[in-house]
């Protein structure tokens, strides 16, 4: 077995000694095939590795992530997988399966070339060894490279029982692990608005009153995208910045939101009064003014920014990985940065729920406002027409 190590000072390299990584692409770039069972991995990882998988032509490669299912799993991360696994699966070059019988903490890397095991890695490095990133840049790792068939034999058979049905399972077949949600930074910075700890989040959603307000989320299908019928995909909700521009010289900002609420839920006793600022709190423990406008009382928004609810919004499912934030919507002409109906189902929200609690809220001038609770979840509803 030949040790393998990390290039970081003030160890560093001997001569004649081996980084993991240079002998992970070393040997992928001598193979066809390759089973990988470790703890964690990262997104850059991943990338990575598909981005190997092509490089060099590998057939199969199977992927089983040890950790996840107990301890929970970022939900950028768990989109990515979930993605590139779909993807292996329907051009059959691969899998992705989380083990669910136990926490496993191990790492092992098997590479195959024309139907035999050519060599294994044993180590302490999880996949991210492969494309480090700021949070184990300066982590150390050792492991080991085997070309004896004996070792590599028995590394694989363990990875074997890992892969049964009895150990892990497909992630597109698993539907209760744990989710640990990524902190939306797109309200970073912004001046009228507060971080609201999830503690004092927790206090005022004890005094929620009755009724709540559920306010549809109208977006298009991913087929829909480029349907302009300037009534549901452009023009309303969460795609407005996609709507002509105000200024020819200059498109609307990707964060820009106008939510409509429909005439059935603004006349329902206890909808906020028309102009009548309040604050909300959201569920992920955000503050901000917001207030009801427009004819009918239709438009819901923050007060005084109208990127801000785009900010909450869209900001939650970028942080999710499910969309990439856009610098230009008039040159996005595949519509990428569009939300979708399978982004929302994707996330698990497709509503916006307004909750008035009988607690009040200073501003900045001393007036007592009302607070409601605001809170981006799925809700079974009928959804009638404005």
């Amino acid at each position: 077995m030949k040790l393998l190590y990390s290039n970081i000072l003030p160890i560093g390299l001997n001569e004649g000694q081996a980084t993991i990584v240079d002998c992970f692409n070393e040997q992928i770039a001598d193979c066809d095939h390759i089973d990988i069972a470790v703890g964690y991995i990262s997104k850059a990882a991943l990338e990575e590795l598909d981005f190997l998988m092509t490089e060099h032509d590998i057939e199969y490669v199977r992927l089983i992530i040890g950790m996840y299912y107990t301890e929970g799993i970022p939900e950028g991360t768990y989109h990515t997988v979930k993605a590139l696994n779909e993807k292996w699966r329907n051009a059959g070059v691969g899998e992705i399966r989380i083990v669910r019988a136990f926490k496993y903490h191990g790492k092992l890397y098997v590479f195959h070339k024309d139907g035999e095991i050519k060599s294994a890695i044993i180590g302490s490095a999880n996949l991210g060894v492969i494309k480090p990133e700021a949070d184990n840049r300066r982590q150390y790792e050792v492991a080991g490279l085997t070309c004896d068939s004996n070792e590599c034999r028995e590394i694989y058979d363990l990875i074997q029982k890992l892969n049964c049905d009895m150990c892990s399972a497909n992630i597109a077949d698993i539907t209760n692990m744990p989710l640990i949600r990524e902190i939306n930074t797109s309200l970073t910075g912004v001046d009228s608005v507060e971080q609201v700890p999830q503690a004092e989040v927790a206090i005022y959603a004890q005094h929620k009153t009755e009724p709540a307000f559920v306010l549809p989320i109208k977006v298009p299908a991913f087929d829909e995208r480029h349907m302009d019928d300037g009534k549901h995909y452009t023009k309303s909700n969460l795609n407005v910045s996609y709507a002509a521009p105000r200024n020819a010289r200059k498109s609307r900002d990707w964060y820009e939101t106008q939510l409509t609420v429909s005439k059935r839920i603004t006349l329902l006793p206890g909808y906020p009064e028309k102009n009548v600022p309040f604050y909300v709190i959201t569920d992920d423990g955000y503050a901000f003014k917001a207030h009801t406008t427009s004819a009918g009382n239709k438009q819901f928004s923050a007060v005084g920014d109208e990127l801000i609810l785009g900010r909450w919004i869209k900001g939650r499912l970028a942080a999710a990985g499910l969309v990439t934030p856009v610098n230009d919507t008039q040159l996005d002409d595949d519509r990428l940065g569009m939300i979708t109906k399978e982004m929302l189902a994707e996330y698990g929200c497709d509503t916006l729920v307004l909750t008035k609690t009988d607690r009040k809220k200073g501003d900045e001038e001393g007036n007592l406002l009302d607070v409601w609770i605001l809170s981006f979840e799925s809700v079974e509803e009928e959804v009638g027409d404005e």
